[in-house]
């Protein structure tokens, strides 16, 4: 499972609330991840609202999964961002768009699935490469410690590959 993916998960009805959060991607899924890494797991997602919520942060600490800390509203250092464009990409290019809730989860379902492992595994080394980049910067300004992102939020301005620079 390391080197595939899980389902492409669809909040069709309703809204994500921390408790699904947890009962819907954190224990079927990361879990398993987590399980399957070792040690050296480090979960990142995003600082939306209901992944911050003290239900999610309690669950992760029971399964003894680490949040990788890194900087709010800095998307160019978030990995899925690249793999939400390119699904984006797909599902726009169809010959057929969609045209109601059902068609597009259908087109998302369907093109997610045929996303090449390549272009996944692709933006993972890219992020570690960044990330490591933002260690040494970290390290180098000694705000930090090397595992952590937290002491780029005291810069003014963090530069990568993608976007010369990212203004907090």
């Amino acid at each position: 499972m390391i080197n595939g993916r899980t389902r492409l998960h669809v909040v069709a009805n309703g809204t994500m609330t921390g408790q699904r959060y947890i009962d819907e991607v954190l224990l079927p899924h990361v879990r398993l991840f987590r399980g399957a890494v070792g040690d050296k797991f480090v979960f990142m997602d995003d600082n939306a609202t209901r992944h911050r919520t003290l239900a999610v942060q309690d669950c992760l600490d029971s399964e003894g999964i680490q949040r990788l800390v890194w900087p709010a509203r800095s998307p160019d250092l978030n990995p899925i961002e690249n793999v939400w464009y390119a699904l984006g990409r797909q599902v726009a290019g169809r010959n057929y768009p969609p045209t109601n809730k059902n068609t597009l989860i259908r087109a998302l379902t369907e093109k997610w699935d045929k996303l090449p492992q390549q272009l996944l595994d692709n933006v993972g080394q890219r992020f570690l490469l960044e990330r490591d980049g933002c260690e040494i910067n970290v390290n180098v300004n000694k705000r930090e410690p090397k595992d952590s992102l937290t002491g780029l939020v005291g810069e003014s301005r963090v530069k990568s590959r993608h976007s010369p620079s990212v203004d907090f």
